[in-house]
């Protein structure tokens, strides 16, 4: 039989799969560290992480050998039943973290809607805002999901375009401006959502001093500060959380993505009991969220951040690479911004868009990804060598100063 090639897969896919995603045509058979082949046998550079989820590298051999370890022994019991892995994770996340309980679910908009259902419990039994008028304040140019309640309050027509009616119950303001937080707020008001620094927006960084003044005014109206650190959190920006940056605490963090090291879908939200303890038995909940499988990959994940030092190894190696891209001379760049290693090169509107330097980059052994149209988003593993990171950068100035 002969052997599938590229274009073969791709056909399939077009086919068969609902066209919900555009990615670059190059089919991945094979990864390891910060390293992945396609079908053909190139080798490529992975420069997205899968939007963050593998900040530990591809396939870490830790990870892979807790996941067969735990796969042999027991994978999903449900919560109807007790696990022996539930209580070690939650007990090692929340110790690390510095919180008082959490809450396991699976994907990143799972947890996220759990902190909008524990928001909402919270500004009615505990705020005493009156029933069914709690509202949650969000910023434009946010992404949390695509829910239908998530999309609800998303400034993204397309990801609004063709799913309402939409869930009422929440306020845009304008990402990174703590003034207008202030004025937005009213007696109902139950929680103020938002990202450290908007991944999908473009890599946009919030000025120094905006969590710190986001704390203090969620504070003094009593609520709820919930940071989405599902893309910036496990270690990306440099820190453990992104928040930690300005030493600021949020009453509610979501994560995902990395906390698994990417091999199985795990999130979580993590809070006071105070506010994770409105919820009762029934309330809420999911069949695998919490399953032993997840909770024993989790917990390994976890430890290779904490035993490699990754988030001080994304620190350092974002300053490098931050560096090396202010130096690129470039007709077309008009802005380079980030933080560690999560960086996003701002084309200006006459470049073309950002589409076509990713090919270019992916004919060079280097896979990335645009963003809104005019960003290309560089997020490589933090496990990357600085050989490694030094040669995709010298990629990325070749296709900077192309035509």
């Amino acid at each position: 039989m002969q052997a599938m090639r590229t274009e073969d897969y791709i056909a399939l896919e077009e086919r068969y799969n609902a066209r919900n995603y555009k990615p670059l045509d190059v089919v991945i058979t094979r990864a390891q560290g910060a390293w992945v082949w396609d079908v053909e046998g190139r080798k490529y550079l992975d420069f997205l992480s899968a939007y963050s989820a593998v900040n530990q590298g591809h396939c870490h051999p830790r990870i892979v050998r807790a996941l067969v370890e735990q796969a042999q022994k027991v994978t999903l019991t449900s919560r109807a039943f007790r696990n022996d892995q539930l209580p070690l994770f939650a007990k090692e996340l929340c110790q690390l973290l510095g919180y008082e309980m959490m809450l396991p679910m699976n994907t990143g908009v799972e947890a996220v809607e759990t902190a909008i259902k524990a928001a909402r419990k919270w500004a009615y039994r505990v705020k005493g805002i009156p029933d069914e008028q709690a509202e949650i304040i969000a910023c434009a140019g946010n992404f949390h999901g695509r829910t239908t309640t998530v999309i609800s309050f998303s400034s993204e027509e397309q990801y609004r375009d063709g799913f309402g009616p939409y869930t009422p119950g929440f306020k845009l303001i304008s990402f990174g401006d703590a003034d207008e937080l202030e004025r937005a707020i009213t007696s109902r008001t139950a929680a103020f959502l938002f990202e450290p620094s908007q991944g999908e927006a473009g890599v946009v960084v919030p000025p120094v001093g905006y969590l710190r003044a986001v704390r203090e005014i969620c504070t003094r109206h009593r609520v709820l500060m919930i940071a989405d650190e599902i893309q910036t959190g496990m270690g990306r920006t440099g820190k453990m959380l992104a928040c930690d940056h300005e030493d600021v605490r949020p009453d509610m963090v979501t994560i995902g993505k990395a906390l698994s090291g990417g091999l199985y879908p795990v999130s979580a939200v993590l809070a006071s009991r105070e506010v994770l303890g409105v919820f009762a038995p029934g309330d809420h909940g999911s069949t695998f969220g919490g399953n032993p499988l997840a909770c024993a990959v989790a917990r390994e994940a976890l430890r290779v951040l904490v035993d490699e030092r990754l988030p001080e190894r994304a620190a350092a190696l974002g300053e490098r690479m931050m560096a090396r891209l202010r130096r690129i001379q470039s007709p077309h760049v008009e802005q380079v911004r980030g933080k560690g290693l999560m960086v996003g090169v701002v084309l200006k509107r006459q470049a073309g868009g950002a589409r076509r330097f990713c090919e270019a980059l992916k004919e060079r052994g280097v896979l990335a990804k645009e963003t809104h149209e005019h960003v290309i988003r560089l997020a490589p593993p933090l496990v990357i060598s600085e050989a490694d990171l030094d040669w995709a950068l010298d990629q990325v100035e070749a296709v900077l100063r192309m035509a």
